[in-house]
């Protein structure tokens, strides 16, 4: 099977649907997006609307809480005005206007569902996803297990997330301990304006069927990396002249202590036997523990639908590039900078709406220009004003 070069040529001009962008007086507002949770309780007792629950943890957790006692203190600190701006109501004039107590807002967090608030949290940060001069927007399907979260039968809680190229998780769904996340996958994007975009993703998710909802039906492209659950793709792949293929891409990044070197080259293969794949990868990745010099270099493989004139080598490697970095950008700032491993929320719902509320925070801090993410909430810690100007309440 003949294979050669792809050839440089600009990225084609694929754009998504809808290519008129929204004003920011269009855009419906946090509490709008929020106020589409149902509410778990009964309607007898209620003291406090479901939203202001919802956007009092938003604005705790923004103001670095990690646990539902955190919430429940920052809010007891809220003066009487920001409650007014989350949506609290007066139910008992003599009393005044007070927050949640701390049961209300577990045995909220505890019974929310998880569906519809990471829907809430999605929608509200899709609506503002914009990523200047990007023509395919990104987006990296990958999964997470909140290590400290074991339910009743000794599993852990398992989520599988879709993040934008920009940082921001735009879907998020748990995956059922009886199954994997395979099944999540379609559920997961489903809802999802994936038109014209890049979707990448693990092996485990470089499935036939994917492949097919992904073009076929969601009009997007996909870069699927090729292991050893396709052995005669991936044999195929391994065995094409990659040394007559020339480098175009070439990366080098130092992070959590590994020094680390990526090469990838591309090449357009004909009848290749994946979905609508047209081009072969192959990465080689070379990395060094910093600490202890050891060197290790692992040769990866894969296949994506985009052609030749619609992403050369460079666009391609920068695609891959950008699925790595959900790594950095939202698993690695929810283990270190919420500790969201050390958490031991892990009754009902709460362990994934406490991990929906640390996305739509990371996200809220990255639309409004913010790298440092611990920096930032120390920052919004010492004005309980902050979190709502981040959050774009008035």
């Amino acid at each position: 099977m003949p294979a050669h070069s792809s050839s440089p040529i600009p990225t084609g001009l694929g754009q998504l649907a809808g290519a008129a962008s929204p004003s920011a007086t269009d855009r419906p507002g946090l509490l709008a997006c929020l106020a589409t949770v149902p509410d778990p309780r009964r309607s007898r007792g209620r003291r406090h609307p479901l939203v202001f629950v919802l956007a009092l943890a938003t604005c705790a957790v923004l103001a670095g809480a990690r646990s539902l006692a955190a919430i429940a203190e920052w809010a007891a600190d809220a003066p009487p005005n920001l409650l007014v701006r989350l949506g609290g109501t007066v139910r008992e004039p003599d009393t005044g206007l007070t927050a949640p107590a701390e049961v209300t807002i577990r045995r909220v967090l505890q019974r929310v569902d998880g569906d519809a608030l990471d829907a809430a949290v999605g929608a509200w940060l899709a609506d503002r996803n914009r990523a200047p001069g990007t023509t395919r927007p990104a987006l990296a399907v990958d999964g997470k297990t909140v290590r400290g979260a074991v339910r009743a039968d000794g599993t852990r809680v398992h989520l599988l997330s879709a993040m934008s190229g920009t940082g921001l998780v735009l879907g998020q769904r748990e995956v059922d301990a009886k199954t994997n996340e395979i099944t999540v996958f379609r559920p997961l994007l489903t809802p999802l304006d994936l038109a014209g975009a890049v979707v990448t993703f693990d092996a485990l998710h470089s499935q036939v069927e994917h492949a097919r909802f992904l073009v076929e039906d969601k009009n997007a492209h996909y870069i699927a990396l090729i292991k050893g659950n396709h052995p005669t793709l991936h044999k195929l792949l391994k065995a094409l002249p990659w040394r007559e293929v020339p480098l175009l891409g070439k990366t080098r990044a130092t992070a959590h202590g590994r020094d680390e070197i990526r090469r990838i080259k591309t090449a357009t293969v004909a009848k290749l036997p994946f979905p609508h794949a047209a081009q072969a990868l192959q990465i080689v990745r070379r990395r060094r523990t910093v600490t202890s010099g050891k060197v290790s270099l692992e040769r990866v493989y894969a296949v994506t639908s985009l052609t030749a004139e619609q992403a050369d080598p460079t666009e391609t490697a920068h695609r891959v590039r950008q699925h790595w970095g959900i790594e950095n950008k939202i698993h690695h700032v929810r283990d270190v900078t919420y500790g969201e491993d050390a958490s031991r929320v892990r009754t009902g719902t709460a362990p994934r709406a406490m991990a929906a509320l640390r996305n739509l925070a990371i996200g809220a801090l990255r639309l409004t220009g913010h790298t440092n993410i611990a920096a930032s909430l120390r920052h919004h810690a010492r004005d309980t004003t902050r979190p709502l100007t981040t959050l774009g309440i008035t």
